[in-house]
């Protein structure tokens, strides 16, 4: 992040300004960082209305230690700790990125991320990925590109100095937030036609109902995962 790390302070700033009802970019514009830093932070953090100063700097400390703990393994020859040239990984490795095109992911972004999900380290560097994939550097660098973007992996220099692109223990934690956070936009929009249109129309009841649907699933997505995050 520009500027280095959070502080404790920072985050006890983010904290209040979410508290007050500010944006994302307007807590960023006070505390000189980009709002996409801000929405990192909340999102990995249990979301705009569970994030709490004390402990998301707790997280974020241990979430060094770990990674610390990954780079000294990643110091080795071996550092990919997996190959494409077995039959069965390979198959694996298809099927798994199936499963990513099928929800609507570009194929080369599901590719990227099967990667990382089959490494040992949970993290590969660019020129790695463009020697598993046998693709340019250019796909791989806009496939990272729009997975960094969508907080699904995460960009980190090695003692090498080289950028590494890593996955770890709460990216499918941190992805369910986001899908949550989806949802509550689809609330507010199914709310909005249903009092536009009236929830006495059948388009207005309509509506009214999708949104209590999705209230409740997005609710229950994230009790769900803070219960998973906390056992």
């Amino acid at each position: 992040m520009p500027g280095g790390r959070l502080t404790l302070h920072e985050r006890e700033c983010i904290a209040a300004g979410l508290a007050d009802g500010l944006g994302y970019t307007e807590i960023g514009r006070q505390l000189g960082r980009p709002a996409s830093t801000i929405s990192r932070e909340v999102t990995r953090n249990g979301g705009p209305g569970r994030y709490r100063a004390d402990r998301a700097h707790r997280a974020t400390a241990v979430r060094a230690q770990r990674n610390r703990a990954a780079t000294a393994q990643q110091s080795g020859p071996a550092s990919a700790g997996f190959t494409l040239d077995n039959d069965a990984v390979r198959d694996f490795a298809t099927h798994f990125t199936e499963l990513f095109v099928n929800d609507g992911m570009p194929r080369m972004q599901a590719r990227v991320l099967t990667c990382l999900h089959l490494a040992d380290s949970g993290s590969l560097t660019a020129a790695e990925l463009v020697r598993w994939l046998q693709v340019s550097p250019a796909s791989i660098s806009t496939a990272v590109g729009a997975l960094e973007k969508r907080d699904l992996i995460r960009r980190e220099r090695d003692s090498r100095r080289r950028d590494r692109y890593c996955i770890d223990d709460d990216t499918w934690y941190r992805t369910t937030l986001n899908l949550a956070r989806a949802t509550e936009e689809r609330v507010k929009a199914a709310r909005r036609g249903a009092e536009m249109l009236g929830v006495a129309t059948p388009a207005g009841a309509r509506l009214n109902e999708i949104s209590r649907y999705l209230d409740y699933v997005g609710r229950q997505m994230v009790l769900v995962v803070e219960r998973w995050h906390r056992s």
